[in-house]
């Protein structure tokens, strides 16, 4: 699943974001200053950067130096209110990869994200964008999947559930596993959300279906695997 990076001061904004793309299959991590989302940078690998240009303690700019210091390739998107040419020409230099200016729709946000993503497919990686295992199949450039060429409808939580299976196919992944990496929080033994979501995803891409994928492996998660 992407994991993005987002260091942004005004809550709103960072809230509006986070809940956005979090309804697109992204995972979110949120920094409300410079130099939170320098040591975020340094604790964890990100698959994108989003970065104000004005943040407090360490501005965006500087962060976005940092980055590229430490040889992060990941992408930078810069959102800033500051629209100037001058303004855009420092940030690319500075290391950004995209450059957009508030106010900004949500549409071309998750454009321009999308965009970055792709970019960072092999060039010569023919079908790069999807994902397969046994006769499924998803497309992560545009969040669908199927089964045996069938178009199967998912939550925007189970087709992530479903990508971390298939990126892990043949391992097995413990709810706690499970909850951080769909949830983004760590796991509460007092809930059943992940049997919940489990039991979803196998009536969508089991049912009608001779071979089961998704195997329970009592009392230490689960595993998607041909039988």
């Amino acid at each position: 699943m992407t994991r993005i990076c987002l260091v942004e001061d005004e809550e709103k904004v960072s809230s509006f974001i986070k809940k956005g793309l979090e309804e697109h299959n992204y995972t979110v991590d949120v920094a409300a200053d410079g130099v939170a989302g320098l040591t975020m940078m340094l604790q964890n690998k990100y698959d994108l950067f989003i970065l104000d240009m004005m943040l407090p303690l360490l501005s965006g700019m500087e962060l976005c130096r940092q980055i590229r210091q430490k040889q992060q390739d990941a992408p930078i998107l810069i959102l800033s209110a500051l629209g100037t040419i001058d303004d855009k020409v420092n940030g690319l230099h500075a290391g950004a990869d995209d450059y957009l200016v508030k106010p900004f729709h949500f549409k071309e946000l998750l454009a321009r994200i999308e965009a970055l993503m792709r970019r960072r497919q092999p060039a010569d990686a023919a079908g790069s964008h999807y994902l397969n295992f046994s006769d499924l199949k998803l497309n992560i450039w545009d969040k669908t999947a199927e089964r045996a060429g069938k178009q199967i409808a998912l939550t925007a939580k189970e087709y992530a559930l479903l990508e971390l299976f298939i990126r892990n196919a043949n391992k097995l992944l413990s709810r706690e596993y499970i909850t951080e990496k769909v949830w983004g929080i760590n796991f509460d033994t007092q809930t059943n959300m992940v049997d919940v979501y489990v039991n979803y995803l196998r009536n969508k891409i089991q049912k009608g279906f001779d071979k089961k994928l998704i195997h329970t492996v009592i009392g230490m998660g689960y595993i998607l695997k041909e039988q």
